[in-house]
């Protein structure tokens, strides 16, 4: 039988319900229990794919081509586990999903309404993504606050998936921020009583609270808690402030998390030491040694934008004995001029995904320099076309190459839609999502990265390296190390000349773990300590 664990925040947005969610999932995971992971938003857009970076951060992508909220990189990068479309629900996915339903006449002639038809459709996202993943445990974070009206279908959803199932196999957790007043320095736990009450009158009784506070709570304030939350002391935990953040795991188990919610959901399993886990805090901690990568991108004001590819820069690092430190670039502010100056001193150099023209010639520079002055490139996305276009441009002799997506009248469309893409008004083109095999050609440095000869990578952009020009670029010294043979599409390019110069169509930064670093980030952080050294 699944069980159910269902995560709410009250009192303020952003105090880590995710983190937490996604702690509690390694926990039991560790435990001997096979974990998946939901995230609901109330927000009205369908997905977060046409939403700007700089209001809602990265897109992370699941293996199936959901395009969802960054939570769930965090939670594949805690418990391990490849998500899928269903794991991100919308109130606008729920509401256009049930007005589709209505216009087939599915529902009879019944008058739609919020209940049953809308928390219906919300509940069977949750049973189905239970039985199409087969886990053990969904765990299900709840966005926003409780209180907030967009809220609510979910709330009552949850609600009544209690009322469903035993009450052995549904959990409700709660997380709290307990304030701190400036001029008195004493720990405020109403907000937390209010945050409870709010629950209890929707028909949910948290069961363990999670709090957030800048100082360490005492006894005293957990036996409040206790006492006006109706929950026992033990069922009370506090994530600790950390300086990194799969310490939160460790936090969390050392204050008995996973031995209550065992208890609470009547489940007797062995105790594990999480040693794998412990070694990479234990890397963290170690680390001494520092890298300086910059970062060019287009929305570097934001680095949650970035937030998969900067989290996987880290990890390698650690992995690899040195603490990265990234240098946000605004490729915007790169110019013939000034391009020496602000990419100098530089032990490699990144450049991630993204759409548009803007930008571009900032980036074209980067890899320009990276490639002049041999300094570790690595290319992602937008990072590999743009390597393409400098190659072409100031190696090749072919002046104007561009893309498509900048220049639809270029005499050189090196990169342009992949054959048989219709336009799309939402993007302006079909979008490539999802899981891709790529095969690597023996011999070259992916090759030598991955090990192996066949690999699954994700994929989201809508241009492609126009496969008209690929003897050129290869009689011209490029090396095409992998290539999508069902729909012969280059995935990943290397120049040869330079000591690590790689780009790659696909997104890596969404399959990398703090304990399984992806190869290309692996090799690309070596070549940069190399270069440094």
């Amino acid at each position: 039988m699944t069980k159910y664990i269902f995560v709410t925040g009250g009192v303020v947005s952003g105090i880590g319900k995710g983190i937490s969610g996604a702690s509690l999932g390694r926990l039991l995971k560790d435990r001997g229990l096979s974990v998946f992971m939901q995230k609901m938003d109330p927000y009205i857009n369908v997905d977060p794919g046409t939403i700007s970076p700089y209001q809602h951060g990265e897109v992370f992508v699941t293996k199936d081509g959901g395009e969802t909220d960054l939570d769930l990189g965090h939670y594949e990068r805690f418990i391990d586990e490849e998500l899928t479309i269903n794991s991100s629900i919308t109130s606008g996915k729920v509401y256009n999903a049930v007005i589709q339903r209505e216009r087939r006449g599915e529902y009879e002639g019944a008058t739609v309404q919020v209940i049953p038809h809308i928390t219906d459709e919300i509940k069977q996202k949750v049973y189905s993504v239970a039985r199409q993943s087969g886990a053990d445990v969904i765990i299900t974070e709840i966005g926003g606050t409780v209180g907030d009206i967009e809220s609510l279908p979910f709330i009552e959803a949850i609600r009544q998936i209690h009322a469903e199932n035993s009450r052995e196999d549904v959990l409700f957790v709660h997380t709290t921020l307990i304030p701190k007043i400036p001029s008195s320095g004493e720990l405020k736990t109403k907000p937390t009583q209010h945050s409870y009450k709010e629950l209890m009158s929707l028909g949910i009784k948290p069961n363990i609270f999670i709090i957030r506070c800048e100082d360490v709570i005492t006894d005293d304030i957990k036996e409040k808690i206790s006492l006006f939350c109706d929950v026992p002391v033990e069922a009370i935990v506090q994530s600790y402030n950390v300086d990194f953040i799969y310490e939160v795991p460790l936090s969390l188990k050392a204050q008995g998390l996973d031995d209550y919610v065992l208890h609470k959901l009547n489940l007797d399993l062995p105790d594990s030491d999480l040693s794998e886990w412990k070694s990479v805090v234990k890397r963290y901690k170690e680390t001494t040694q520092t890298l300086s990568i910059g970062l060019v991108g287009k929305y570097v004001a934001l680095h949650d934008a970035y937030l998969s590819v900067s989290q996987a820069l880290e990890d390698a690092g650690y992995a690899l004995g040195h603490r990265v430190e990234i240098q946000w670039i605004d490729s915007e502010e790169i110019n013939e001029k000034n391009a020496s100056n602000i990419l100098a001193g530089l032990d490699g150099i990144i450049i991630p995904s993204g759409f548009g023209r803007r930008g571009i010639d900032g980036m074209i520079l980067a890899s320009r320099f990276a490639r002049e002055h041999r300094v570790p490139y690595f290319g992602i996305g937008l990072g590999m076309q743009t390597a393409m276009i400098d190659l072409a441009r100031h190696e090749f002799g072919m002046e104007g190459a561009d893309s498509t997506e900048f220049n639809p009248d270029t005499p050189y469309p090196i990169i342009d839609r992949m054959v048989g893409q219709d336009e799309d008004t939402r993007l302006g083109g079909t979008l490539r999502l999802g899981n891709y095999t790529c095969e690597l050609k023996p011999g070259t440095m992916a090759y030598e990265a991955y090990g192996k000869d066949k690999i699954d990578e994700r994929h989201r952009h809508r241009f492609e390296f126009n496969n008209a020009f690929k003897e050129r670029f290869e009689e011209e010294g490029v090396v095409v190390s992998g290539m999508h043979s069902p729909l012969d599409l280059v995935e990943i390019i290397e120049w040869p000349a330079h000591p690590f110069f790689v780009g790659c169509q696909f997104h890596p930064e969404f399959r990398s773990r703090p304990n399984k670093i992806h190869p290309l980030f692996e090799a690309f952080i070596r070549a940069s300590i190399n270069y440094k050294e």
